[in-house]
């Protein structure tokens, strides 16, 4: 039986069209994915993205646990403030990719995909022994709003958060007497926030949220805009563009890697020396020369040689054209501006490699 988020009724009355999500009934869209995909590029996007995970990491050892399961130095993490990062394996592939807050001392929120709950867990788990810290999975009891778009900031001052927190950073906030973390963070390329509030207020701060955003041209948005948004802005999906025989490196993720870094971590011997010599596949980003589409597991051919495949792809209805991620043998002399085919129904098609992200980012980094 597939998990329901407690929204779920809303999206039926709403006429969502639902469908199996890493094991949850979800929204993939409400009116046309193109039409949803505009309204967060041009007004506001009301998301429910409770399916994500939420666990808490406690006790005296939390800092110097968190270190050894993730790239990047979580000792530069102040109170309230977050990190993208990766979780690894011992030989430096991704289990997961997170984001991790600094609540306070010694306590840390980590958000993760929905996917890949129980395996993050697992890891996090047997990397315990030998540190004093509690692991607490919330998941179940919080529910997750992304509101999106470049009118989002301006609706949520509107509704009294006049103080929001910058990027990348997260605070204690209230609307609608609901006292609810607020998070300046989403998966779309556009500013807006993340609203962590307890499962018995969600369905109240949607409908309110609705509500109030009418006359700044607020819709709910479903798993369909939210993909082709975060193609859009070359943001990794876990399962597509990332997995655990991927390196933070070859996904093209070393800026969120600490070079120098001092403490040990999973997969530290593979990573740092990829950054020292080079990987031998890379990701790319890449625009079809015709009007097919490149689609997840399609292969990508230069010179009549299989080089890789496409780990995700799909229309963009900001640019008009088709583009998608794809990993390749690097080789030196497929660069920006180069061509290579994608094999779509037996047939080769033209491609050329283009610049990430697809589209201008909007939010505030």
């Amino acid at each position: 039986m597939t998990k329901q988020t407690f929204l779920h009724d809303k999206h039926i009355a709403l006429g969502a069209r639902m469908v199996d999500f890493a094991g949850w009934d979800m929204p993939v869209q409400y009116s046309s994915i193109i039409e949803e995909h505009k309204t967060v590029r041009e007004n506001i996007g009301l998301f429910d993205v409770s399916h994500m995970g939420e666990m808490i990491v406690q006790g005296k050892d939390a800092l110097p646990y968190l270190n050894k399961l993730v790239p990047q130095d979580i000792t530069k993490l102040v109170d309230l403030k977050a990190i993208y990062c990766q979780l690894t394996n011992k030989n430096g592939g991704i289990i997961d990719d997170l984001i991790i807050y600094k609540l306070e001392d010694n306590k840390y929120l980590i958000i993760a995909n929905a996917s890949r709950i129980d395996e993050d867990l697992n890891w996090m788990v047997r990397n315990k022994i030998g540190f004093d810290v509690e692991i607490i999975n919330e998941s179940h009891n919080y529910s997750l709003l992304a509101v999106q778009g470049p009118k989002a900031c301006e609706l949520l001052k509107s509704l009294g958060a006049e103080d929001l927190p910058p990027f990348f950073s997260i605070k204690r906030g209230e609307l609608f007497n609901i006292n609810l973390w607020i998070s300046r963070t989403g998966y779309t390329g556009e500013d807006g926030v993340e609203i962590l509030v307890k499962n018995e207020f969600s369905e109240y701060l949607w409908d309110k949220l609705l509500e109030a955003g009418k006359e700044y041209g607020i819709k709910p948005i479903g798993l369909g805009a939210r993909d082709t948004l975060r193609l859009e802005a070359a943001l990794h999906l876990y399962g597509n563009d990332l997995d655990e025989e991927t390196t933070p490196v070859e996904a093209g993720l070393a800026w969120s890697v600490a070079k120098n870094k001092t403490e040990d971590y999973n997969g530290k011997k593979a990573i740092l020396e990829q950054i020292q010599n080079g990987i031998s596949k890379k990701l790319i980003g890449l625009k079809m020369l015709d009007k097919n589409i490149a689609r997840h597991g399609y292969e990508v051919y230069y010179n009549n040689e299989k080089i890789g495949k496409v780990t995700s792809g799909g229309i963009s209805p900001v640019r008009g054209d088709n583009i998608a991620l794809a990993y390749i043998k690097n080789l030196d002399n497929l660069t920006v501006g180069s061509t290579i085919q994608i094999m779509v129904r037996d047939k080769l098609h033209n491609a050329e490699i283009v610049s990430r992200p697809f589209v201008k980012k909007n939010n505030k980094g």
